[in-house]
């Protein structure tokens, strides 16, 4: 098991490009290629704070033509968009190194106990950082993006 973290993907100092992720990656997966031609098999789990902040962003500046996502979908879709492309970076350095394995991208849900004790004082933010100008400028347009319970 190998975990990259949502800011291994995106360094904090990068705007967050597709370009930029997927030359992140490619540094990651030629690390990675060292295990695999040892030959073992791997399973890669990956964090997508930065992204899904982003991706949040997103929904808050297109709100007035599109409809936002709930955190959960939001959530689901930056775990599809790393893993396709943590997929596509290792089938290349694979088929580079002439391995043939099969590569899978899976999308994963948890279910969290809502008594549970980390929600009252969370400490791993998503999405932009604002001022307290900004705050309590912007604060009364935007609403929070629902949450929603498992099977709804």
């Amino acid at each position: 098991m190998i975990a990259l973290g949502g800011n291994a993907i995106k360094q904090w100092d990068q705007k967050g490009s597709a370009e930029e992720q997927l030359e992140n990656l490619r540094r990651s997966c030629s690390h990675l290629m060292k295990i695999v031609k040892r030959g073992y098999h791997i399973a890669i789990t990956h964090g997508n704070g930065p992204q899904v902040g982003a991706l949040l962003t997103q929904q808050e500046e297109s709100v007035r033509e599109i409809p936002p996502q709930p955190l959960d979908v939001c959530d689901a879709m930056t775990q599809g968009q790393i893993g396709y492309m943590i997929q596509q970076t290792l089938v290349n350095e694979l088929k580079d190194a002439g391995i043939h394995r099969d590569v899978v991208t899976l999308i994963t849900q948890v279910i969290v106990d809502k008594k549970d004790p980390g929600f009252q004082n969370p400490t791993k933010p998503i999405g932009p950082f604002y001022s307290r100008l900004q705050k309590e400028r912007e604060a009364p347009q935007r609403g929070p993006i629902p949450i929603r319970k498992h099977g709804s």
